[in-house]
């Protein structure tokens, strides 16, 4: 079966030139080619395209209708491709990014207006979500998780490692005591975090594998970390959470880290996670190399800690 758009490109290049052999120039086709196209529009159609006579060709009522919808998509067509094309040339487009609440708020946000000086014809839509997304399933572009990567069907970049800190209120240390071992931790209030493994609010891993382990308790817990932090600060206990939740607190003295008699967990790397495909969107490689720009060599929330 012919292919039905170049069928409709002969034919209006038929009509253009007014006749089969000179369309069949112009495309660079034979005159039984440009036969061929028009005689299976026809039949596909079932109506007479053109009246014929040994001097001329004309449309018929058909043809005139068939000709007005074929300039349409085919320059429809033509648009769809320059746009296509220049996507490849610059970042445009909307690009749905998804990040973890405290991450984004804190060191996504800022950034983005930087990237739209730079890419003033990408939109950005940001997600803020601390759960697992769905990047196919709810059509995210682009989704920054802090996780080790397990073989899949997505691609992935490391952007940064994550270095996790226990800490607590000055007062809350006055007060409690300063723990020195990670099992003086069990007597002290310890606000655990619900989104990791089953059971982690009451149990603190440590050792760069995680390989002790510490029952703790405390009066609240909370599936997301700036809620913990804000509590931590109140002087409800210690806190166990990546660097970049509670840096700016470091800095300013309102929570002060503990020391502990055992390394604390290696935690998992700040990755950008986005679909496998034979190219990847020029929007989605501009966020990532300016995300990894921006995240080199070192964190900003790994700079002037105390």
């Amino acid at each position: 079966m012919l292919d039905r758009i170049t069928s409709m490109q002969v034919f209006v290049k038929v009509v253009a030139t007014g006749s089969f052999t000179a369309a069949g120039r112009a495309l660079c086709l034979s005159q039984t080619m440009v036969t061929k196209h028009i005689t299976a529009l026809e039949t596909r159609l079932g109506v007479t395209l053109f009246h014929r006579s040994t001097r001329r060709l004309s449309l018929t009522e058909a043809g005139r209708l068939f000709l007005e919808g074929c300039q349409k998509i085919l320059a429809d067509l033509e648009d769809v491709e320059q746009t296509v094309t220049e996507q490849r040339r610059e970042p445009r487009g909307r690009l749905r990014l998804n990040a973890p609440v405290s991450f984004a708020i804190r060191y996504v946000a800022p950034i983005l207006p930087e990237f739209s000086k730079r890419y003033p014809l990408v939109t950005v839509e940001l997600g803020l979500n601390d759960r697992a997304v769905d990047l196919i399933e709810e059509g995210w572009d682009l989704t920054l998780r802090i996780r080790h990567m397990a073989p899949s069907s997505l691609r992935s970049r490391k952007l940064a490692s994550i270095r996790c800190v226990v800490c607590a209120a000055p007062a809350y240390l006055q007060q409690a005591g300063v723990p020195k071992t990670i099992e003086d931790l069990s007597h002290h209030q310890c606000l655990g975090y619900t989104l990791g493994e089953p059971g982690a609010p009451n149990r603190w891993h440590f050792g760069l594998k995680g390989e002790r382990t510490v029952s703790v308790s405390g009066a609240l817990c909370a599936n997301n970390g700036d809620a913990l932090r804000e509590a931590a600060i109140a002087g409800q206990g210690l806190i166990y959470l990546p660097v970049f939740v509670v840096a700016n607190e470091l800095r300013s003295g309102l929570l002060q880290t503990v020391p502990l008699d055992a390394p604390l967990i290696e935690a998992p790397p700040l990755h950008a996670v986005y679909a496998q495909g034979q190219t990847t969107p020029l929007k989605v490689r501009a966020m990532i190399d300016y995300l990894a720009e921006c995240y080199s060599p070192a964190p900003p929330w790994e700079q002037d800690l105390p």
